[in-house]
């Protein structure tokens, strides 16, 4: 499987638009798609988190469940498609958030794509993400990572 982007790229600096508003940015889904799905995958997942966030576990900015398999990527600025739930991520929304590291300090976000071996991920609606991401890899046939970086300037 593997996961690329015409907006984000591994190691590289991400655009301000896709930052946080408290960052300066706009907050806008970048671009994503993905190929090399697996052979009896029934639906994907998107994540994208933090691991240098000064808090334990680092921060959850993205978590969207249930993407039809038949799904090959995301369009800037666009919602995922029907059927798809999107989690509280750790600002409190529901959706994507962007990067907003401390002032100065650079942090990585590790985008990944997951291929399930379930249609329908059951998870509680108050789920906390370090959660989901265990039922995440419990069912995980297979995912890929794209993992750029923010420096924040503001």
């Amino acid at each position: 499987m593997r996961l690329f982007s015409d907006d984000l790229k591994q190691g590289e600096e991400i655009a301000l638009v896709f930052a946080e508003r408290g960052a300066g940015g706009r907050n806008i889904l970048p671009q994503l798609g993905w190929d090399e799905v697996p052979a009896g995958a029934k639906s994907l997942a998107l994540t994208c988190w933090d691991p240098d966030a000064p808090m334990e576990g680092g921060f959850w900015h993205w978590l969207a469940l249930d993407i039809p398999v038949s799904t090959t990527g995301t369009v800037q600025g666009t919602p995922l498609p029907t059927g798809s739930v999107e989690l509280q991520n750790d600002y409190g929304y529901r959706g994507y958030g962007g990067p907003n590291p401390p002032h100065g300090q650079v942090h990585r976000y590790i985008f990944t794509v997951w291929a399930l071996d379930v249609a329908h991920l059951e998870v509680p609606a108050d789920a906390k993400p370090a959660a989901v991401e265990e039922l995440l890899k419990a069912h995980a046939l297979a995912s890929a990572t794209l993992t750029p970086v923010f420096t924040s300037t503001i």
